[in-house]
């Protein structure tokens, strides 16, 4: 049986309070096998083409990811060459910074998220842990936080979120979206607390009746229910578990994306603490294209990035069971399925305007109602930039 769904806990919206960031490495832990010996308190490689260094980047560039180390983070660990060090205390991973093969005069560090910080949300870690540069926040969590967590996103890495409603096939054959089981009457379980159920129930997509909230992120429910009930889920990796890794399911389901069925939020967009869009304007200015270009590199071949990233699961050791063949799938299906890719515009990374400000307009009245503080002059532009995007680079 499978652990609970990757991005289970970051789907609502609300950060756990009282946690504050509390790994740490250590100096005299052994290196994890396989690793080179590179650390963050060694001097960066010497920069190439691209120099983060002259462009007043941080010397080690720590990134706060939202979950364990999987293949949707892909882009950040393309960042990566040969050289690096595993910090199992902090799950960590640290090297130098590369950018098309070449260093950049600095480090990266990728911090694993969910387990590895207590399931404290990345926007509430960066503003625990100041050396964090980047974190993922989403566009509804943005908002949610807007007073007491404030970011501005500068990179998109996912076109669409992963998240998605799935269902038997078998059982509903005529069901084709969302809005078809709400008129079916399934019964719909997943965590509570997402604002897009709360969004579906208010625009009577799904009635609330038919929302259960036990979900546990396990298959037990819906393989003992034989289908008859439909489940929260991400596009990027439950479809193949259940079909391959769940012997007691094992066939196909079919799923589609809250995005594609009408709550358009950008997941997990690289965001900043609002002053460093001012103070760091040039290390963003050279470095969010090197993130584009790290995205489109790992599409292009994801063999080796892939392989970093199940040698950082099993190094981690969390409890976090992700085998190849979900890696696998969770490439094709990004590809696939739009998970990944450009916007209207053919510009991969960057933030539609027209689509922040629709989810602003859905989520601001939910959030008010749920007694969140929204800046009463908060405006959908507030919440992102696309001014360090590269309109050159696209899929």
């Amino acid at each position: 049986m499978t652990k609970p769904s990757p991005r289970a806990f970051a789907a609502t919206g609300l950060v756990i309070a009282g946690l504050t960031l509390t790994a740490c490495s250590s100096s005299d832990e052994p290196e994890a096998a396989g690793t080179s010996g590179t650390t963050s308190s060694a001097s960066p490689a010497a920069a190439g083409a691209v120099d983060l260094a002259a462009a007043g980047c941080p010397a080690d560039i720590r990134i706060q990811t939202d979950w364990n180390p999987e293949a949707e983070h892909g882009h950040l660990y393309a960042l990566f060459g040969d050289e690096y060090t595993i910090d199992t205390d902090e799950k960590s991973v640290t090297g130098p910074l590369m950018a098309s093969g070449e260093a950049t005069g600095v480090d990266v560090t990728v911090l694993a998220g969910g387990p590895a910080t207590g399931f404290t949300q990345p926007n509430a870690q960066m503003y625990n842990d100041p050396s964090i540069f980047l974190a993922y926040v989403g566009t509804d969590e943005a908002i949610a936080h807007a007073a007491d967590l404030p970011t501005v996103g500068v990179f998109a890495p996912l076109e669409k979120d992963p998240q998605m409603i799935m269902w038997d096939p078998e059982t509903y054959p005529e069901v084709e979206g969302i809005a078809d089981l709400g008129e079916a009457g399934a019964t719909i379980r997943v965590f509570g607390g997402g604002t897009y159920i709360d969004y579906f129930v208010g625009a009577g997509v799904l009635s609330e009746d038919q929302i259960d909230a036990t979900y546990d992120g396990l298959p037990a429910v819906f393989v003992s229910e034989g289908g008859a009930i439909a489940q929260q889920g991400f596009a990027s990796a439950e479809p193949f578990i259940y079909e391959n890794e769940v012997p007691e399911w094992g066939k196909a389901v079919s799923y589609e994306l809250i995005n594609d069925a009408g709550y358009p939020k950008y997941a997990a967009v690289m965001s900043v603490i609002p002053e460093n869009i001012t103070e760091y304007s040039d290390c963003l200015t050279a470095l969010v294209p090197v993130l584009q270009q790290a995205e489109l590199d790992f599409y292009a071949s994801p063999d080796s990035t892939v392989g970093l990233i199940l040698e950082l699961v099993e190094e981690y050791d969390t409890g976090w069971v992700y085998s190849e063949g979900v890696a696998a799938y969770s490439v094709e299906t990004q590809l696939g399925d739009g998970l990944v890719g450009n916007g209207t515009d053919d510009v991969m990374g960057n933030l539609d305007a027209d689509r922040v400000a629709e989810l602003f307009e859905i989520v601001k009245p939910i959030y008010e109602d749920q007694g969140f503080e929204i800046p009463a002059d908060l405006t959908a532009e507030d919440l992102y930039t696309n001014e360090f995007v590269d309109e050159s680079l696209g899929f």
